[in-house]
This record gives C-alpha cells, structure tokens and sequence, in this order.
C-alpha cells in the first residue's frame, strides 16, 4: 500500500513539471497492464528479447517482471531521469525486480536515439501520443514497428474516446494535429492490428491496441 501511495504521488509529481511526455494522471491499473502484457505471456514456450518503452513509475513493468524467464532479455527505455532512476532502484532493492536483475537494464534516453543490440519479440509502450506532435507520433511510432522481429508485436494503449472529445472541444491547430495523429494510427492499425482490449478497470478507461509486423522466421532471427 506504501508503495502504492508513493507512485501515486511521484507519477503526479511528474505530471505536473512534465506533461508532455507524461501524459496522465495516475499510473495504469493492474487490469491494464495484464493486457498490455497478454502477448508476452502467449510466447512463454521459447526465449524473447522484451523492450518497455516508456515505464513511468512502474505499473506496467511490475507485470512485466512476473513473466520474464531467466533466458530472456527486458530492455527500458525511458527519457524521465527521475523515473529511470526510480526503475533502477526497484531492480536493486525490491525482491521480484531483483530476480531478472541481471537480465533487465533501464536506458534514459529518447527511443530515437536507443541503439539496442538486437530486435525485439514483444514490445510494450507506455508513451502518450496524443500529447506529441504528429510527426513524432509517426516517428515512434515506425522505430517501434522496425525495432520487431518478425512475428514481433507492439502492444500500446490509448484513453477511450479522448481523441475526438479533445478535437470538439480544442482550436483549429490542436483539431489539426489530433487529426492527424488519428489518420497515422489508423494506418497503421489497417497494416499490423491484430487484437484490441476494452479495459474499463482503469483512469480513464482505454483501449490496448496489439500490432504484429509480418511472420516469425524459421531460419533464425534479426
């Protein structure tokens, strides 16, 4: 419970000095990070390279390192210092994170500038698109998608509704960019979406959205 409250406070921290690449008010709900994590835990019978993009205070992560085999590789990449930090202290100190310490490493950098060793089988984002400007939603969008090996999928979520409720209500450069932001999404749902989860167990309530680029590899991976 403790360490409930501290995140609360620390992700509110947060968001109020960093907003932009914060972008909600409290960390995800168990419930969601379940089905941010639902292909991870379909791909149990074989060796995966993990990357969390953006991990904020952890919520997701805590489900994440309950899965995590000791042949894997988790790869973070978060560009808050004061959250990355908090990550690094968790995989020290705190029994759960300390049993795939040694397979897990926390990057603070942008995840333009993420220069990884290898692809990726299952990647987890937690970044706020809806606060970016298009063309950087369309840029993180694509590293994600290259960063996958085949069969590799991208697992994100997005607050239900917020979108066009955001484009009713706001001036005609924000309708622009949120416009804009819909159109690159649902390309790229038309290309790679293969599953959405409703989850109303959340705040807001969102929607995780599951993208695959192409098929595994028989001969060997990237």
């Amino acid at each position: 419970m403790k360490q409930f409250v501290r995140d609360h406070v620390e992700f509110f921290r947060q968001y109020v000095r960093q907003f932009e690449t914060t972008g909600a008010v409290a960390p995800s709900s168990r419930s969601l990070a379940r089905a941010m994590t639902r292909p991870l835990c379909a791909c149990r019978d074989r060796d995966v390279r993990i990357l969390e993009v953006g991990p904020g205070t952890g919520a997701v992560t805590r489900e994440i390192v309950r899965h995590v085999k000791p042949g894997d590789t988790f790869d973070l990449v978060e560009i808050n210092a004061e959250f990355a930090n908090l990550m690094r202290k968790r995989f020290e100190t705190q029994p759960h994170y300390r049993t795939v310490a040694e397979r897990s490493t926390v990057h603070v950098c942008p995840l333009q500038e993420f220069e990884p060793e290898g692809r990726y089988d299952v990647i987890i984002s937690g970044l706020p698109f809806n606060n970016f400007p298009s063309t950087l939603v369309e840029e993180l969008l694509d590293v994600c998608l290259e960063l996958l090996n085949p069969g590799g999928t991208l697992s994100f979520f997005e607050y239900m509704y917020i979108r066009p409720l955001r484009r009713m209500v706001s001036r005609s450069e924000e309708k622009t960019r949120l416009g804009e932001i819909e159109g690159i999404l649902q390309s790229r749902f038309a290309d790679h979406r293969f599953d959405t989860d409703w989850v109303f167990v959340n705040v807001p309530p969102a929607w995780v959205q599951h993208l695959r680029v192409g098929q595994p590899e028989t001969g060997g991976r990237k």
